[in-house]
């Protein structure tokens, strides 16, 4: 882990590549973001939005708890371990769940597109997970190059969120015929396995420090 806290733009690279990991893990925000983009080819920009409303102030929860926290090596390595168990159960999840049918989520969502992605973000324990694990490991390193670096990688990760939803609604809208089962499977398979790697690696780093 040295060397991603060492250099600012390894940091960022892992965060974003994490960052993608998880946004892309098939999950409420992501069915909604599905649903909204049959209707509307923005609707990932305005659910991301709604994301956005519950991720920055959970942020900035984590952020200021951070200090009496993550003090302790044996609870950041607790989290890391956690954080990289959960990693690899979301990806081979991923894997596990890469040919759900996209169009079952069609008529899911009465909500409008902003609210949408409030409530399936409020209601999806994995976010909360994911943040109190993986997303606090990645706050505490930022931490370490200062507070802009922080903000910035605030901005940074719910950039991601934006790209990810803004993509998927609009490539269902302009390209349904093209989102097929196959692609589908391919671009989840591909993501999970990623995230099983990244997985082992947060397992490793803070298993190692035990030995």
């Amino acid at each position: 882990m040295d060397v991603i806290t060492d250099n600012i733009w390894v940091f960022f690279g892992f965060a974003i590549l994490i960052s993608f990991s998880g946004v892309m893990t098939p999950g409420p925000v992501f069915a909604a973001t599905v649903a909204k983009g049959y209707e509307d080819e923005k609707a990932g920009i305005k659910i991301a939005l709604g994301h956005g409303l519950v991720e920055f102030p959970l942020m900035a929860v984590i952020i200021l708890s951070l200090g009496f926290v993550f003090t302790n090596d044996l609870v950041m390595t607790g989290i890391g371990l956690v954080g990289g168990v959960l990693l690899v159960f979301l990806g081979t999840s991923m894997i596990r769940s890469r040919k759900m049918e996209l169009t079952q989520s069609a008529q899911m969502f009465p909500y409008k597109p902003i609210a949408a992605g409030a409530i399936t973000t409020s209601a999806n324990p994995y976010f909360f997970l994911w943040w109190a694990t993986v997303g606090a490991v990645l706050i505490a390193t930022a931490q370490e190059f200062g507070v802009v670096i922080v903000v910035i990688f605030a901005v940074v990760h719910w950039s991601c969120d934006l790209a990810w939803y803004a993509f998927t609604a609009f490539a269902v809208f302009r390209t349904k015929h093209l989102w097929t089962p196959l692609v589908h499977e391919a671009v989840f398979g591909v993501c999970g396995v990623l995230m099983v790697a990244f997985g082992v690696y947060f397992i490793l780093g803070p298993a190692s420090e035990l030995l």
